[in-house]
């Protein structure tokens, strides 16, 4: 399990004022931050793009908050591109539209060309981690509408429950997640919807049960202040079982308590998380815009961890270096190297990491000449394709993820 810090929270109605508007300078005279600890030794472009989740979203505010500081201290506008589904934020990323993408288990599926990420035009992707956020908020969990009777996984069975098109990562967790439970697919009623923010309304306009996200989404707040009322469901960890199955879909994903969110108490919920959001670029993104990027939101977090909502996971101390599942980038490794933070076992899981993208992108390239023409086809034979050169490197398939 995560040894995550515990770290003091503002109130979380004033920390969505971080999500207002990405035109910061239409806002009137900016609050006075703290003199920029690197003033006269940053070379970043004028202008950077992220990819991240729709405005409103907990990822979406503090990228918001981070542009306000690169802004005012280093005169680099940080432009926010609002992706509605996975394969949107990521695609910008890999035609080069955006620099990093702020987004979740959508890396890790591109990275294994799973999913989404099966077909001819995606396959394995050589993406790298700059930053990991592990907040005080959970990253994933499933909320429901008090008026359902719904206080348990297991009463999920027979509910209404979102699935939004073209988000593998958002739908593949809600699996697991149900998973706990012993449930499937089979044993819920699926309500297709075209975005995150859409799946939430779709609950508070009750046309749904059960949706899936981060309890410090902002969008939460309005389900919470519906008629419908807002639940957060629990995942007690000592029920081993439940953990292990949802485990063996998202390796990633660990026990964890919440403390962040509309309706949690003081001692916070059991839940589960894993890095959200997930700062990634792809491997030629240039070593020294991402050491700097690195370097400043180290050293300027005291500035915005309490800027907007699930900020406060950007700290140093809760970066898990050595349980990371995908590479990091050069560049962040040497800052992580020049402040001590870069251990032997980092670097251990680094070139394991490295070695398993490897290892699948030969795969894809291998496969690609004898590929079936059909859609489907194609995707079947890939995915079998991916589980033989996986094994045949006694490496974790993934195949209850795919």
């Amino acid at each position: 399990m995560h040894k995550l810090t515990q770290i003091c929270n503002r109130s979380w109605r004033l920390a969505l004022l971080a999500a207002v508007a990405l035109g910061l300078a239409a806002c009137g005279e900016p609050e006075e931050i703290a003199t920029a600890p690197l003033a006269g030794d940053v070379d970043l472009p004028r202008t950077l793009a992220w990819s991240a989740y729709p405005t409103g979203t907990g990822g979406y505010s503090q990228a918001v908050a981070l542009g306000n500081i690169l802004q005012r201290q280093y005169e680099t506008n940080l432009r926010v591109v609002p992706g509605r589904n996975d394969v949107s934020r990521l695609a910008t990323l890999r035609a080069g539209r955006v620099n990093m993408s702020a987004g979740g288990s959508e890396a890790v599926y591109a990275q294994e060309g799973i999913l989404n990420f099966a077909s001819r035009i995606w396959g394995p992707q050589p993406v790298r981690v700059l930053m990991s956020n592990f907040s005080t908020s959970c990253s994933f969990t499933l909320a429901t509408a008090r008026d359902a009777n719904i206080d348990q996984i297991e009463d999920i069975r027979g509910k209404r429950v979102t699935f939004v098109q073209g988000a593998p990562s958002l739908n593949n967790a809600t699996t697991a997640l149900l998973s706990y439970a012993e449930l499937t697919l089979d044993d819920v009623e699926r309500v297709e919807v075209g975005g995150y923010n859409a799946s939430i309304e779709a609950v508070i306009n009750n046309r749904a049960d059960v949706a899936g996200g981060a309890c410090n989404s902002p969008p939460f707040l309005r389900l919470e202040s519906s008629p419908r009322g807002l639940k957060f469901l629990e995942f007690p960890p000592e029920y081993e079982e439940g953990v292990a199955r949802v485990r063996a879909r998202l390796p990633w994903y660990v026990p964890h308590i919440a403390t962040e969110g509309p309706t949690i108490p003081p001692e916070g919920i059991e839940v589960f998380t894993s890095a959200y959001p997930l700062l990634v670029s792809m491997h030629d993104a240039d070593p020294d815009t991402v050491y700097y990027l690195v370097k400043i939101m180290h050293l300027h977090y005291e500035d915005y961890k309490d800027a907007a909502p699930g900020a406060n996971g950007w700290a140093m101390e809760l970066q898990q270096l050595e349980n990371a599942f995908i590479p990091y980038h050069e560049g962040a490794i040497r800052y992580f190297r020049e402040i001590g933070e870069w251990t032997e076992e980092a670097e251990a899981t680094q070139q394991a990491n490295l070695r398993r993208q490897q290892v699948l992108m030969d795969a894809f390239e291998a496969f690609l000449p004898n590929a079936p023409e059909g859609l489907r086809e194609f995707d079947a034979a890939w995915l079998e394709y991916r589980t033989a050169a996986l094994e045949a490197e006694g490496l974790i398939t993934l195949d209850e993820s795919s």
